[in-house]
């Protein structure tokens, strides 16, 4: 009981980021499903952009998340391949983010276990980095965090400034 009082209190609070936008300083990620690339979004400005692989077709959604769920080493449920293993496709991480109402399980930004697969639309609708930088990523982006998933021509200085996110 006192864990569901707690999860009320946090979700209500003002300090639950769940849902809002960024403020200027927090993380913020901004992936261009046309340019396939994530920018990390911090104190103010873009700090690193990496190349991603995105969904196939139209498979990777658009809009305004937030990660929810983050694993080291996750488990693929859908072939059944545990964490760490060499044929697991999700690779080393995962930080899976809330779109089309999934619980942060189905679409997600993780590793790979195959580098050629970056730059590539071959994805199920994930984001896909080399395995150092999502444990890199992984290390500076807290649950909670905002993620855009966006197709436009901006820049990502520009959606970051829209998003409030750099001054």
């Amino acid at each position: 009981m006192k864990i569901v009082s707690l999860l009320l209190f946090l979700v209500s609070s003002p300090i639950w980021p769940l849902g809002e936008n960024p403020m200027l300083g927090d993380p913020f990620l901004i992936v261009n499903v046309a340019e396939k690339k994530l920018a990390f979004v911090h104190e103010g400005e873009v700090k690193v952009v990496f190349p991603v692989a995105i969904g196939k077709g139209d498979e990777t959604p658009l809009g305004t998340f937030t990660i929810v769920v983050k694993a080291k080493e996750p488990y693929y449920r859908k072939k059944n391949i545990p964490g760490g293993d060499a044929r697991n496709p999700l690779g080393s991480r995962w930080l899976g983010f809330d779109a089309l109402g999934t619980d942060g399980r189905t679409y997600g930004i993780h590793g790979t276990n195959d580098p050629t697969s970056i730059g590539q639309a071959i994805t199920s609708g994930c984001i896909r980095l080399l395995n150092e930088q999502v444990e890199w990523l992984y290390e500076y982006v807290p649950l909670g965090t905002v993620v855009h998933i966006t197709d436009e021509k901006r820049s990502f200085l520009e959606i970051a400034r829209a998003f409030g996110a750099i001054e």
